[in-house]
């Protein structure tokens, strides 16, 4: 019941997060503003997600975990509601800012509860119950933010989170206790620290959630946002060190299986994201597939890591070696993106299925032994600290792989169509004979020779755009594969988990 009540809390967030990008250009043309300005719907969210998420250990410990859990669903919703109802744009972002103020916290304190409810040889079955709404919530979701858009209305985005939190707390309410080490340990609170942080950590979102759409440091304004990001974050870190009662705890790097474990996640999510972000898109500028066919085709990878996950964690309850789990399935992973970049332009949708069925059964066997082995050398005390850097490197890793990737298609479609074009010069036989086939047949349908042979020459120039288009991408699909088969051997630098009971 204690999974139940927490899974509902984040799922609750993950999927209203996802599902609002599917919403934004009707967003955009009920409010009346472009889509490049609906865009800021999502960076203001994400600013103030990011900004609380590594403050959640020490606000549970200031307020106690289970009323911040509460303060926060409650929150959420009270935000989602506002943002259903607001009337212009500058509201809705103003109401994003309170909604990702308040889930910011859910992610951290829900896996905490989970690690800390279940005895230490069942903590795979927890993070196996865990990983399931993490992974699945963000493919499922476009799904349901494409129906809920088209058929009723934007705003049912965010209604729709009503009735779950209203299950959430309830259950939090009845199931959900404090540990005794659970405390407010001084009433003196670190504002330099929280300033230095959301000064950081804001610049930082808004220069990766706006790079490509300014040309990144062609860009004034992303420079500004650079420098700040750079200043602020790293006064952040040298404050922390030295001030007496940090609100992170950076100390809990000096284990090398945390500091490893966070780094990966940082890569996984990299990739993930990426991926998440790269295959819709494929699938509907490339292939032409509606939005909500493409959703439905982006499923098979969460169908698989459903299934495979509960196994993930029984193999883990048997005392199976989760570092040999990892590098398993970020092998077969890697594999999975691979079998992408197989692709073409003649695609349909069943060959999606058997790639995206490899990499969910890689992230399977990745997320459930990397969340479990990451924490299994903190103590109890400090679980809270520790979850909330997990899911800072788990958002960071998503933010830089949504750019990057983003980044990456945009300029290797340029560098393969001009590559493209300077093989295909006017002297190219090849290309004359395809332009005089085509403009014969054109003329044929009754246009004159002179729009005959500029049609056939748009024509030609469209299927260079879509090819050089194709390569990027599957450019993209390489790389995330190579990343993640790169990652593999630097698992074991984590130690074996001993299954002991932690430290109080």
């Amino acid at each position: 019941m204690v999974a139940i009540a927490v899974m509902s809390s984040a799922i609750m967030e993950l999927v209203d997060t996802s599902a609002v990008n599917v919403s934004l250009p009707y967003i955009a043309g009920n409010l009346s503003a472009t889509v490049d300005e609906a865009t800021w719907v999502l960076t203001s969210y994400l600013v103030a997600n990011a900004i609380v998420l590594p403050l959640s250990g020490w606000m549970a410990n200031y307020f106690g975990r289970k009323r911040l859990l509460m303060m926060a669903v409650a929150g959420f919703t009270v935000a989602s509601i506002l943002c259903g109802l607001a009337p212009s744009l500058e509201l809705l972002v103003f109401f994003r800012v309170l909604q990702g103020a308040s889930g910011g916290s859910l992610q951290p304190l829900t896996r905490a509860i989970m690690l800390e409810s279940f005895p230490r040889e069942e903590r795979g079955h927890a993070m196996a119950l865990w990983g399931v709404g993490i992974v699945v919530a963000p493919i499922v979701a476009p799904v349901l933010g494409g129906w809920l858009t088209t058929d009723h209305s934007w705003r049912w985005v965010f209604f729709i989170n009503l009735p779950v939190s209203i299950v959430g707390l309830t259950l939090v309410q009845k199931f959900v206790f404090d540990p005794p080490y659970i405390r407010r340990r001084s009433n003196r609170i670190d504002y330099w620290g929280m300033g230095l942080l959301a000064i950081g950590i804001a610049s930082l979102q808004v220069m990766l959630d706006k790079g490509q759409e300014d040309d990144w440091f062609g860009s004034h304004f992303i420079v500004v946002m650079f420098v700040i990001a750079l200043i602020g974050l790293t006064s952040f870190v040298i404050w922390e060190l030295t001030t007496r009662e940090p609100v992170v705890h950076f100390h809990l790097f000096r284990y090398r299986t945390f500091t490893t474990g966070v780094s990966l996640a940082l890569v996984l999510f990299f990739g993930l994201y990426g991926s998440i972000v790269l295959l819709p898109l494929f699938m509907q500028t490339l292939l032409d597939f509606p939005a909500v066919t493409a959703g439905l085709w982006n499923s098979p990878r969460g169908i698989a890591t459903l299934v495979l996950m509960p196994i993930a964690g029984y193999l883990i309850g048997k005392r199976w070696d989760m570092r040999a789990m990892l590098t398993g399935g970020l092998i077969v992973a890697g594999l999975g993106a691979y079998l992408f970049s197989r692709l073409d332009l003649n695609a349909g949708p069943w060959n999606f299925v058997w790639p995206q069925l490899v990499m969910g059964a890689g992230m399977s066997f990745m997320f459930v032994p990397l969340s479990t082995i990451t924490v299994d050398p903190i103590p109890a005390h400090e679980m809270g600290y520790a979850t909330s850097l997990v899911s800072l490197a788990r958002n960071l890793g998503a933010a830089i792989g949504i750019s990057v990737f983003t980044a990456f298609i945009a300029r290797r479609g340029q560098f393969h169509q001009e590559r493209l074009a300077a093989e295909t010069a006017p002297g190219n036989l090849s290309l004359s004979g395809a332009k005089s086939a085509l403009a014969a047949a054109l003329e044929h349908q009754g246009l004159t020779l002179k729009h005959a042979a500029h049609a056939a020459l748009m024509t030609l120039y469209q299927a260079l755009q879509r090819q050089a288009s194709l390569m990027s991408y599957l450019d993209g699909f390489r790389i995330m594969a190579v990343l993640l088969i790169i990652a593999a051997p630097f698992v074991w630098i984590m130690r074996k988990p001993q299954f002991r009971k932690s430290a109080d």
